[in-house]
């Protein structure tokens, strides 16, 4: 069953709107430069946070964007982009960066599938990152911001490449259980974050800063390539045990056939939010999914053909198969140096005035869920009391095969 909260999810205004430009537009129109001081140097990290938020204020602000353009905030990653890569270079992918792309995950063609929970925490991908996040504090006293972890299964192709959809048929019980490897080590590191900052997944998605608590968002991009027979043995345990322990809980499917998985994300204890790929069919999911956020994602290749007009009808006509305003988001992310100002205008202008027109005011909430939820609050202590300390040994999915 789905979360039984009604329409009382966000903190804020209803329809909540969101643009993330991708670096060849930050590139191109800003100068900006996406080598690792961007994502590793303590001062550049501030500096350029604080940038984009003055770019998106300067072109943007009358909706609400760049409100922290005068703030020196030591955001720990790169809030303003859709880029994980992080986590696959700690579990052996390399990594490339240039100057106008994210950075580029080479898969690390593994021919096994052992998988040291311990030495993801030792190598130098995290020592590099440990050491920016021990200088932020060390500056700054706190700490803000995330970084995209990424999805169970993502990572498990980074790893293995496509030879790991063979393994699932070739090896079943071993790919099981390298696949609970690595959503132990992706639960330490998201939950780490989120004990010092208050947050686990902007990276992963901008719009659930919406939220009144920390969205737990998992990334299930590489869910197209799979059958739901596959995903039912072998990730809807992992999403299942996650939905009942983080809440609010997401799913993030940025593919094209978020509704294939309708019946079966119906069947989660809790699916809070949900990222609607673009070509999914918004109101078979509503249908299946009453109660769960629908945070509906435009398309970053098609909006840079389509007229303003398209755009505006587009938006409207989406949000209407949503049919819950205070359920529905929207969002465009990694829009390129293609995309005009006016086109982005446009899904923002129109948001604005469907949130105008709307009758019911605003509604606020402090609790997603029962008031028992296993989630108070940014802490992570969940219903067996816990602690984060024994999440960062791995305790934390122990029947997650069951």
């Amino acid at each position: 069953m789905t979360s039984d909260t009604g329409d009382t999810i966000l903190n804020r205004q209803p329809l909540p709107a969101e643009i993330v430009l991708s670096p060849s537009w930050w590139h191109r129109h800003e100068g900006m430069v996406f080598d690792e001081d961007f994502f590793f140097h303590p001062i550049k990290r501030v500096e350029a946070e604080r940038k984009m938020e003055q770019v998106l204020y300067d072109r943007w602000g009358r909706f609400g964007l760049g409100q922290d353009r005068d703030k020196k905030l030591p955001q720990v990653g790169a809030v303003h982009l859709a880029s994980g890569f992080l986590l696959s270079e700690m579990l052996g992918c390399r990594v490339e960066y240039q100057a106008h792309r994210p950075p580029q995950v080479i898969s690390a063609e593994r021919e096994d599938l052992s998988l040291d929970f311990e030495n993801a925490f030792q190598s130098e991908a995290f020592v590099r990152f440990q050491g920016l996040v021990d200088s932020l504090k060390g500056k700054f006293g706190f700490l803000v911001g995330d970084v995209n972890w990424s999805g169970v299964l993502n990572l498990a192709l980074d790893l293995r490449g496509s030879g790991f959809f063979m393994d699932i048929f070739d090896r079943p019980d071993q790919a099981r259980k390298f696949l609970l490897t690595i959503a132990r080590i992706v639960e330490k590191f998201s939950i780490g974050i989120e004990s010092q900052t208050g947050t686990s997944s902007i990276s992963v998605n901008r719009t659930v800063r919406f939220f009144d608590r920390p969205v737990f968002l998992h990334s299930e991009c590489s869910h197209t390539m799979i059958s739901l027979e596959h995903y039912q043995e072998f990730l809807f345990p992992i999403d299942r045990y996650w939905s009942e322990r983080y809440r609010p809980f997401g799913i993030h499917y940025c593919g094209k056939d978020p509704h294939r998985y309708a019946e079966v994300f119906a069947k989660l204890p809790h699916l809070d939010f949900l990222d609607v790929g673009w070509g999914g069919d918004v109101k078979k999911l509503r249908q299946a999914l009453p109660n769960t956020f629908l945070n509906i994602r435009l398309s970053p290749v098609e909006i840079v053909n389509q007229s303003e007009e398209e755009i505006r009808q587009t938006v409207i006509r989406r949000i209407r198969d949503s049919g819950n305003p205070y359920l529905t988001g929207v969002c465009c992310i990694n829009m390129d140096d293609q995309v005009s100002d006016g086109k982005i205008t446009a899904i923002l202008e129109t948001i604005q005035e469907l949130r105008r027109s709307l009758v019911l005011r605003p509604k606020r909430i402090t609790e997603i869920g029962p008031k028992n939820s296993p989630r108070k609050g940014c802490s992570r202590k969940n219903q067996e009391g816990r602690s984060e300390k024994q999440i960062s040994r791995g305790e934390s999915l122990p029947t997650i095969d069951s």
